[in-house]
């Protein structure tokens, strides 16, 4: 490991000690917003740092061992021998892992998201399916120890989702699953097939990075009509019976959310202006990125 490497890591491990002090300190405590992001970062330093405290160990050790290559004790040294090759195949392992540790992250891996899930080709039976990815994604959440919250729901005639979107919270969302965004297929007989044929049916996920603060995306709300109507579907009376679903409409960009699973007309509303904007924070994302490849293309030629 480079002289440079090992100066950033010494960095990072006097920034954890930092960030630890501050986060005692009664003041940033009574600061949420100050607490949250300083603890972030803690719990990001944090497996880094004892990565690193592995990695002086090892070090140490195979230093000693060599040492021990010194004895007269034939079987001290072939003891020796043995600690420094299992040493340095533990150094190798460690000494990649902190170079991908100190790779460049996404700003958005920390955040929570946003997770759409609609029924494409394959009529009832891709309802179906989209309820079972739903599902697998629920169970995954599970194991994470995160949260999911339903949004919003369209059910399908025959079970299942024609389209869905919930929101997931807990560490480092964002990062395990943006990549799930794009089109999924299944190939199978449906339960809804009475002569045993194969089908194929397609779903789209998109998975969005939360805006946890809706100023964070340039809104303008003259921008927005807000509609309410009569929820649809399972709920009781209270939803079944007052305008408590919304539907908000960024008129520039023609996006369109419809929220009506929660009780009330304010929640839904919250709900729907949260995944407006996560969509459009995605949409400038995207064109940002569609920019920086098509210049990167023309400064390489490749």
């Amino acid at each position: 490991m480079n002289d440079s490497i090992l100066t950033k890591l010494e960095q990072l491990s006097m920034r954890l000690e930092e960030v630890g002090a501050m986060l005692s300190d009664p003041a940033v405590a009574s600061d949420q917003n100050k607490f949250r992001e300083l603890s972030i970062e803690y719990s990001q330093l944090t497996p880094v740092n004892e990565q690193f405290s592995q990695y002086l160990a090892t070090q140490e050790d195979i230093e000693a061992a060599e040492v021990m290559l010194l004895e007269e004790d034939d079987e001290m040294r072939a003891m020796a021998k043995e600690e420094i090759s299992e040493g340095k195949a533990k150094l190798e392992q460690l000494d990649l892992a902190l170079k991908k540790a100190l790779l460049p992250k996404d700003p958005n891996d920390s955040r929570n998201i946003i997770i759409e899930i609609r029924a494409g080709t394959g009529g009832d039976e891709a309802s179906i399916f989209s309820g079972d990815l739903f599902r697998m994604y629920s169970r995954y959440v599970e194991k994470q120890k995160w949260q999911i919250e339903l949004m919003s729901s369209n059910i399908g005639d025959h079970g299942g989702f024609k389209e869905v979107i919930a929101r997931i919270s807990g560490d480092n969302v964002y990062a395990k699953l943006k990549f799930e965004s794009g089109a999924h297929r299944v190939q199978r007989v449906p339960e809804t097939e009475s002569q045993g044929r194969v089908h194929t049916s397609a779903c789209t996920v998109a998975i969005m990075a939360e805006v946890e603060n809706i100023e964070e995306v340039n809104i303008n709300m003259s921008d927005v009509r807000v509609d309410t109507f009569r929820a649809s579907g399972a709920g009781g009376q209270h939803v079944n019976k007052t305008d408590s679903a919304v539907r908000v409409t960024h008129i520039p960009t023609g996006t369109v959310v419809e929220c009506q699973d929660g009780r009330s007309q304010h929640k839904n509303k919250a709900q729907a202006m949260s995944v407006l904007a996560s969509r459009i924070l995605d949409a400038q994302q995207q064109v940002q990125h569609k920019e920086q490849a098509s210049t990167r293309k023309e400064l390489i030629g490749s």
